[in-house]
C-alpha cells in the first residue's frame, strides 16, 4: 500500500445532531479536513459528487480552494458523474483547479450511481442519443474530456480576434500539462475496468460493485483489478497505472470510537442499487488496531491496489474525522506496508 487518503461524501443536515448543518459547512469543513489530513501525513483528500442532494455537488471550486490551502496532498474526486458534465467546460475548470493546486489533482470520473431525482441529467440539458443509454452518454462525455486534455488545438481562430492568437488551431485554456494521466475511472464492473484500461485511465473501485460472481466484494474487486492490469498491459501503455479501493475502516482506540463504531463490524451484503442489477456492498471494518491489521491483510483488493481511500463520517466534524484518519495512519497503516 503506497498511498492512503480520505473520501468524503460531504453530507450535511440541519439536524442539531449534525456537525455539518449547511452547504457552507460541508464545503468549508471539506477544505479544513484536507489541511488537517496533509498535516497528519495522509496522501490524498477525495470528494464524492452527488447532484440534487445535501452533499458535495460542485467539485472544482472546492478542489481549487483546497489546492490553495495545501501544498503536498493529492486532491481528487471519487467520482464525478459524467452524465451531468459538459466536457469542454469541465476541461477548463479542471485545468484551472489543477494549476492552482500545482498539478495535484486526481480526478475520478464515471457513469455515476442512481441519483436523488429521476434522470437528473436531463435537467442539465443532456439526453442520450437515439438507441443509446445514459451510461453510453457518460462514456462519450468522458472520451471527449480525455481528448481535450491532450492539449491539441481543434478550433478555427477568428481572423480578426479581439486579442492576438498563437498560430494554428486553438485549444481550451487554461491547459494543465500532465492532468490527462491523472484521470481515473470509477468502475462497477469488470468490463468497464477493462474499457478504462484501454483508454489509459487509472482505476477506482468503490465500496460497492455490481455482483458478477456471488463472491465477497474484496475477491470480486481483486479479480477486477487483475483484469484491468492485464488490459492495460495489452494496450501497450508505457506508464504504470494506479488503482484505488475505498473502504470504511475505523480503528477503535478510545471510548468515543467505541461509542460510535463498536458493534459496526459486519459482513458484505448483497442488494439492488438499481432495478435488476444486483450489487455487493462492502463491510465496515471497526476493531482495535491489531485486529484491524489481521482483517485487512486478508482483503485481496487492498493487497492488489496501490491506494486506499478511507470513507469518513464527515458530519461528526473535522476534529473527529482527523482523529479517525490519524488512528489509521498511526496504528494500522504501517503494518500494511504504508511508508
Amino acid at each position: 500500500m503506497k498511498k492512503i487518503g480520505f473520501l468524503s461524501f460531504g453530507h450535511w443536515s440541519p439536524s442539531p445532531q449534525s456537525g455539518t448543518r449547511s452547504g457552507a459547512d460541508a464545503l468549508l469543513q471539506s477544505i479544513d479536513l484536507a489541511v488537517a489530513a496533509e498535516e497528519l501525513g495522509a496522501d490524498g483528500a477525495y470528494y464524492r459528487v452527488h447532484h440534487f442532494a445535501r452533499q458535495l455537488a460542485s467539485p472544482f471550486p472546492l478542489l481549487a480552494a483546497a489546492g490553495a490551502k495545501t501544498r503536498r496532498i493529492e486532491l481528487g474526486t471519487a467520482v464525478i458523474d459524467m452524465r451531468y458534465e459538459n466536457p469542454l467546460y469541465m476541461a477548463e475548470d479542471a485545468g484551472a483547479a489543477d494549476l492552482i493546486a500545482g498539478g495535484r489533482l486526481q480526478l475520478g470520473i464515471s457513469r455515476g450511481s442512481p441519483e436523488q431525482v429521476i434522470d437528473g441529467w436531463r435537467h442539465f440539458g443532456y439526453v442520450p442519443e437515439e438507441g443509446k443509454t445514459d451510461a453510453d452518454m457518460a462514456r462519450r462525455h468522458a472520451e471527449i474530456f480525455l481528448d481535450l486534455l491532450r492539449g491539441e488545438g481543434f478550433a478555427q481562430p477568428n481572423p480578426r480576434p479581439m486579442f492576438p492568437n498563437p498560430p494554428g488551431l486553438l485549444r481550451l485554456e487554461p491547459f494543465s500539462a500532465g492532468l490527462r494521466e491523472r484521470i481515473w475511472w470509477g468502475a462497477a464492473t469488470d468490463a468497464t475496468a477493462v474499457w478504462a484500461a484501454k483508454l489509459g485511465m487509472n482505476l477506482q473501485s468503490s465500496t460497492l460493485k455490481f455482483d458478477e460472481s456471488g463472491e465477497p466484494l474484496h475477491v470480486q474487486q481483486a479479480k477486477q483489478i487483475r483484469a484491468y492490469r492485464a488490459a492495460w498491459k495489452e494496450a501497450g501503455h508505457t506508464r504504470e497505472p494506479r488503482v484505488s479501493v475505498s473502504r470504511s475502516i475505523f480503528a477503535i482506540v478510545n471510548d468515543m470510537d467505541r461509542a460510535y463504531f463498536g458493534g459496526s463490524e459486519g459482513e458484505d451484503h448483497f442488494g439492488y442499487i438499481e432495478p435488476e442489477k444486483r450489487a455487493v456492498f462492502g463491510r465496515t471494518y471497526a476493531a482495535e488496531p491489531d485486529r484491524l491489521v489481521e482483517q485487512l491483510r486478508e482483503d485481496e483488493a487492498i493487497a492488489e491496489a496501490d491506494t486506499l481511500l478511507l470513507t469518513v463520517p464527515n458530519q461528526l466534524g473535522v476534529d473527529y474525522n482527523a482523529h479517525v484518519i490519524e488512528s489509521i495512519l498511526k496504528h494500522v497503516a504501517p503494518a500494511l506496508g504504508w511508508r
